[in-house]
């Protein structure tokens, strides 16, 4: 007797929103304390239902120059006087404060940023915590960085990061600057702010002094405002190439030192002998993962030609196994597109594709009805000039290309502004080193994508920005790397402090000076790291 064939499906098994504790208003925090904002309030929306989850006031100009004066009294004051142990106990703290609220935060960060909470459980929020436990361990060991016997901190960190990782760039902001000794006033993307006002509330709880860390929520002008307030030392952001752009031209010739990570294009290149269902894994972990709103994700798909047709079919029918919905289900693979906003740029990317020529295929997983949604989706007959090849779509979209040789492998790879990350699926060692060393990109897998960990640098080339984040690299972002240092300097002027250590050059944090800044030498008459230098430095 043949056994009856089952239809084998998951049942629900949604997280409870009710650990969030959502708060009905969420207000700035400036100086040690939860201030009202003296802009309009803003609305924070839930993607995956596009339902209002809470109200968070906003700030205006005078709110930010409440706060830089708060960071740069604690600056001068506590922060940069204490020692680098003090300062790594502080770290510490922050970090089991993440780790004792892990569930809060992962629910948060769900319900205000979209993304299942199976990732935002197992990666977004550990590896916040880890980024924190990392540089705490630095805290008190500048010295032996490389950099100098003496690195001493900047001044006031002004920084801006993305909705896609609200709370892990804001520790990949927020520790290093700390743990070189500078303060910090950030600014979270408008539309996910909860999870860096919960990680306030865990700052408070560790007794942070007042002022070191400052957070401050608006819109774009916001950010504005803060970048080229005229009290902040360092910039760095994270977003949008066209903003880095206008970032970079401000502060041309202000002396600030600047690291901007900004958009990609990555490309996966998949070689006949790679081991396919690993290769296909990682496509799929590649630009599915957070429904590819990831600066680095890997939207660009090369296949050698030999087996193109195959492993195309093979990755539709993993790709048709993944669940698309609500992103508060543990078995959800592909939650919402974080906003309204971002829905229709990419709606309206897949109809350029679509337009010029390429062949679409779509998941068949059912969307929900409420929420914000777009199914896994992959281009095939596509040409490198096609719009869908070149520009960040920034969802759960998968651009596919053939090559024949390695040497049309790399030329294709390269076709692009950008320059963040790539991946390699080859069995042959030799290879995919020799394909690292061709591809301009600042993150390259072997076999493997989207691995991170604090002690890596991470960063671009092109239009992808410069500068380093995480490793040795990230710290060195956040300080005086001149070997003989300028410690006693401490401008009255607000905002000068950088000036007076850098000299007119302001070299940037790659080493290279900012767009518009001609060359020179520093105040010890040195010349200004070059390009090459920055590029050894960031192997170390």
């Amino acid at each position: 007797m043949t056994p009856a064939l089952l239809d084998w499906d998951y049942s629900p098994a949604p997280e409870s929103s009710a650990i969030a504790a959502i708060k009905d208003r969420y207000l700035p925090f400036v100086d040690g304390d939860f201030v009202e904002g003296h802009g309009a309030d803003w609305d924070t929306i839930n993607p995956g239902t596009a339902e209002r989850l809470s109200v968070v006031s906003t700030v205006d100009r005078s709110d930010i120059d409440r706060a830089v004066a708060a960071a740069r009294r604690a600056y001068e004051r506590v922060w940069s006087p204490m020692s680098g142990a003090e300062r790594g106990k502080y770290l510490f703290r922050i970090a089991r404060g993440i780790a004792e609220r892990s569930r809060e935060l992962a629910v948060v960060e769900t319900l205000d940023n979209g993304k299942p909470i199976r990732e935002t459980r197992d990666f977004d929020v550990p590896t916040a915590a880890q980024h924190f436990f990392y540089h705490a361990g630095w805290a008190d060991k500048l010295q032996h960085l490389g950099l100098g016997p003496g690195p001493q901190p900047l001044g006031v960190a002004g920084q801006v990061i993305p909705w896609n990782f609200p709370l892990l760039m804001a520790a990949w902001k927020i520790a290093p600057a700390l743990a070189a000794g500078n303060t910090v006033v950030i600014k979270p993307a408008e539309t996910t702010p909860l999870s860096i006002l919960v990680l306030a509330e865990i700052i408070a709880d560790a007794d942070l002094p007042p002022g070191v860390v400052n957070i401050v929520t608006g819109a774009g002008d916001v950010g504005s405002m803060l970048v080229t307030h005229p009290g902040i030392d360092k910039v760095a952001f994270t977003g949008s190439t066209a903003i880095g752009r206008r970032i970079q031209r401000e502060l041309a010739g202000t002396g600030r030192k600047i690291t901007l990570e900004l958009g990609g294009k990555g490309a996966n290149i998949v070689f006949e002998d790679a081991a396919q269902d690993q290769a296909i894994e990682g496509i799929v972990n590649g630009i599915f993962f957070n429904q590819g709103q990831v600066c680095c994700a890997g939207s660009r798909l090369l296949v050698q030609e030999s087996i193109a047709e195959e492993f195309v079919e093979r990755l539709k029918q993993r790709v048709e196994t993944l669940r698309v919905g609500n992103p508060m289900d543990k078995n959800t693979d592909v939650g919402a597109i974080n906003s309204a906003v971002q829905l229709k740029r990419i709606t309206a990317l897949m109809d350029a594709g679509i337009a010029e020529g390429a062949e679409i295929w779509r998941s068949s997983c059912p969307l929900p009805k409420n929420g914000y949604y777009v199914s896994p989706t992959i281009f095939t007959e596509a040409t490198p000039s096609m719009r869908i090849a070149r520009e960040e779509i920034f969802g759960p979209v998968l651009t596919t290309m053939t090559f024949r040789t390695p040497d049309e492998a790399v030329l294709k790879a390269n076709n692009s502004p950008y320059g963040l990350s790539a991946g390699v699926w080859t069995e042959k060692g030799s290879r995919a080193m020799g394909m690292a060393a061709a591809l301009r990109a600042g993150v390259i897998w072997d076999n493997t994508f989207n691995r991170f960990d604090p002690a890596a640098s991470f960063g671009g080339y092109k239009e992808s920005g410069f500068g380093r984040d995480g490793g040795p690299s990230g710290l060195a972002a956040y300080l005086d790397t001149d070997d003989e240092g300028l410690a006693g300097v401490r401008s009255e002027e607000p905002g000068r402090a950088a000036a007076a250590r850098d000299g007119v050059d302001g070299a940037a944090a790659d080493g290279q000076p900012p767009s518009g800044v001609t060359g020179g030498r520093n105040g010890n008459g040195r010349k200004p790291a070059t390009g090459r230098t920055a590029k050894k430095a960031a192997k170390r």
